[in-house]
């Protein structure tokens, strides 16, 4: 089997300082990747200065800030390889997970995603992931429901595949993870890799979990989604109903507690579409 090329996607925002290191740490793959490029979402750090001076192999696409799912959508587009493999600027991947993911595959060719265990730092700390957090292989749809059972950076799949799904939803600030694994995940079972391949940084200010309250309206939005589009059996639409019940269930509650108008049609709306039931009495 031949070595497939690999395109690696990394959207940025004033990340200069941890760029460095996610850019390193893909340089000192044991499987090399063919592409490298940065999506700049309208840095003003000097983000563009650096990777000319000390990255020029890397390919930068410099666009007006539009978010994390435009940046990486732009680099999809901006590169050719057959693979796509996403890396967020202040995450890092270990030397050999390029490599241990091909190998994988190599080994189950059937397979058109393949993602791997992690390691998460919080400032500094090595944390200890709860076990609804923890990831696995094969048809994972049911996992997927709940929260964002895949992590971008942990990710190398098809270009073909996300072609197929129609890429990252532009119209989501955040959660456009949870809802592309969401798509995908509902026809195809992935591959996982159980060794961790990467460490994955947080509890920094700018990460998108703590600019925007309310995650739980963009992941019932992305379940809309699904339940609208996709063609789904009967068993995944019970659980999707089910799962967007308990969200609409949360952002009830928090929007009765402040006051939230627009989120309390938002939840009508969606109750009334889906024929979903909400109960006053667990608000």
């Amino acid at each position: 089997m031949s070595e497939p090329g690999i395109a690696v996607i990394i959207p940025t925002f004033n990340r200069c300082h941890l760029l460095r290191r996610a850019l390193d740490s893909v340089l000192q793959q044991t499987y090399q990747a063919e592409e490298i490029c940065v999506v700049d979402d309208g840095s003003d750090d000097g983000t563009a200065a650096m990777l000319a001076a000390e990255f020029p192999e890397v390919t930068l696409v410099q666009q007006a800030n539009r978010g994390v799912s435009a940046a990486r959508n732009a680099g999809v587009r901006a590169t050719q390889s057959s693979w796509l493999a996403f890396l967020d600027s202040d995450d890092e991947w270990f030397p050999e997970k390029l490599e241990q993911q091909i190998i994988a595959w190599q080994n189950n060719p059937d397979y058109r995603l393949v993602h791997c265990n992690e390691i998460w730092v919080r400032r500094g700390r090595r944390v200890k992931q709860k076990r609804k957090h923890s990831k696995a292989g094969g048809d994972i749809f049911k996992q997927c429901l709940p929260h964002c059972a895949v992590s971008p950076s942990a990710v190398l799949l098809q270009r073909s595949l996300l072609a197929e799904v129609g890429g990252f939803d532009e119209l989501l600030p955040a959660c456009e993870d949870y809802d592309l694994w969401l798509r995908i995940c509902a026809h195809y079972p992935v591959l996982f890799i159980e060794e961790p391949l990467l460490r994955k940084h947080g509890g920094h200010a700018d990460q998108l979990s703590r600019k925007y309250w309310g995650m739980d309206r963009f992941q019932a939005h992305a379940l809309d989604k699904l339940l609208d589009n996709h063609e789904l059996s009967d068993e995944q639409i019970m659980a999707s109903k089910q799962t967007l019940t308990e969200k609409c269930q949360i952002l009830l509650h928090g929007a009765r507690k402040h006051d939230n108008e627009e989120v309390k049609q938002l939840v009508a709306a969606l109750m009334h579409k889906h024929e979903l039931h909400v109960y006053a009495s667990n608000c």
